[in-house]
């Protein structure tokens, strides 16, 4: 890229003074100011375009890997070994989990809650609400003396 130390743009700058004039070296600076912002967004597009090839690119590898090790997983544990048993009820209907569990491992799920529970309020009726206390009444203002005039 262009390297310019201290001595050479000293450099430049003189001969840009001698050649263009200090009449006309403002708007000499403005326009290749303004063509050097122009690269610089056009050199900003096209990285940020370079970057999202290259996360896409990334992305479509790590899907890649994804599909194969999913792929190996899925030929070491079919799918049938995941589904639950088959249904003893009539009519695909669940049997009874404690019967069905001979061993008694279905005990220790606690017990189900069928219904919400009562607040105490709701149990005694419509309550009201405690009253807001009244504020504190302001103390009264003294009046200010008038400077004598």
């Amino acid at each position: 890229m262009l390297d310019f130390n201290a001595p050479e743009f000293l450099v430049v700058a003189i001969v840009a003074l001698l050649v263009i004039g200090p009449k006309d070296l403002p708007r000499a600076m403005r326009f290749v100011g303004q063509w050097v912002g122009k690269a610089r967004r056009v050199a900003g597009q096209f990285r940020a375009g370079l970057d999202t090839m290259v996360r896409e690119a990334e992305l479509a590898e790590m899907e890649k890997k994804w599909a194969e090790e999913n792929a190996r997983i899925m030929r070491e544990h079919p799918p049938e070994a995941m589904l639950p048993a088959p249904v003893d009820g009539p009519g695909g209907v669940p049997a009874d989990p404690v019967a069905s569990d001979p061993a008694g491992a279905g005990e220790d799920k606690g017990p189900v809650l069928t219904t919400p529970p009562v607040l105490k309020e709701d149990a005694v009726g419509d309550v009201p609400a405690p009253a807001d206390p009244e504020p504190a009444a302001k103390p009264a203002r003294k009046p200010r003396k008038k400077a004598a005039s």
